[in-house]
């Protein structure tokens, strides 16, 4: 089985408190090893979740980047730091994907989607998601100058991914996930309320359902699928229609975080924090590594560890 690598917030953690960090997941011996403990003080602290915990995860040669809250980190194999870059317009990351050279980062707070070139170590590119009446608008900005746009978070945005089609942007406040062409921004999949990390997968599309505690994937393969398969300590009481986003995500079974194993295998996170292979073939949970009975931590991110035993 290969080995993952998961990183994690803990809501609430106050100042002096560990907020977060990096784990890597052996699924064969079902252990976990913690490789970052984030204590920094130099964090926002407002609300919940403010500036805590760690987000996306991205790999470039043997380098690990790991945004926090407002900054991209670098990292060595073995986790000993490199260096960080910021931007006024990163704030609240959540998402973060390398394509062609470049880092893609979701920035949650503006609203927008910045790019890190690795060539040059700089931000050379962003771009403001613009909503109005439910039609959606591209906004190509320079993150070098100030005028960008504000601290608005009206979607939400956790998810950006990027290939050959072009890019696709996601966020609890989006609907669905976008298309970008290049040009324009239109929906290319309807979701509902409270979908998380969004994808393309197969002839569908992947994502954990937030609100219902629930790994998703919808598709047309040899003929209609409709997979949902509960994440652990899920009860329906957990998730009442009218808790504040904050509230459900201190429950037990909010689902967040999502990694392609195979074309039927895929990994899903949750709170407490932990994570749990599915099959999708077989629509059901195949087994459950958990990080933390503490209902305050929760997964942010989960990918596949390229190195193997390393």
């Amino acid at each position: 089985m290969p080995k993952l690598i998961a990183t994690t917030v803990v809501h609430g953690a106050r100042r002096g408190q560990s907020h977060g960090g990096a784990f890597l997941i052996d699924l064969e011996k079902q252990a976990v090893f913690q490789t970052i403990d984030l204590n920094s003080e130099a964090i926002e602290w407002f609300g919940d979740e403010g500036g805590r915990g760690l987000r996306g995860i991205a790999f470039d040669g043997d380098t690990i980047y790991i945004a926090a809250s407002n900054k991209l980190m670098a990292y060595s194999q073995s986790f000993d730091f490199i260096e960080s870059w910021q931007n006024p317009f990163l704030t609240n990351c959540r998402s973060i994907f390398v394509y062609q050279r470049k880092i893609y980062l979701a920035s949650c707070g503006n609203d927008c989607i910045l790019a890190f070139d690795l060539n040059e170590k700089r931000f050379d590119w962003a771009m403001q998601v613009k909503s109005e009446h439910f039609r959606f608008k591209p906004l190509v900005f320079d993150p070098a100058n100030p005028d960008g746009p504000l601290f608005i978070n009206k979607l939400h945005l956790d998810t950006v991914r990027c290939g050959s089609g072009g890019m696709y942007i996601a966020g609890l406040n989006t609907d669905g996930l976008l298309h970008f062409n290049g040009k324009e921004i239109n929906m290319s999949v309807e979701l509902p309320a409270g979908a998380l990390d969004a994808r393309l997968f197969r002839n569908g599309v992947l994502f954990n359902d937030s609100h219902a505690g629930v790994l998703r994937y919808t598709g047309d393969d040899e003929g209609s699928e409709d997979r949902g398969m509960a994440v652990p300590f899920f009860t329906e009481s957990d998730h009442a229609a009218h808790d504040p986003n904050a509230t459900r995500m201190l429950k037990r079974g909010y689902a967040r975080g999502l990694c392609v194993l195979s074309n039927t295998v895929v990994a899903g996170g949750c709170t407490p924090a932990g994570v749990s292979l599915y099959d999708l073939r077989r629509n059901e949970r195949l087994m459950t590594v958990t990080f933390t009975r503490n209902v305050r931590m929760a997964v942010n991110c989960i990918e596949v560890w390229p190195w193997g035993d390393q």
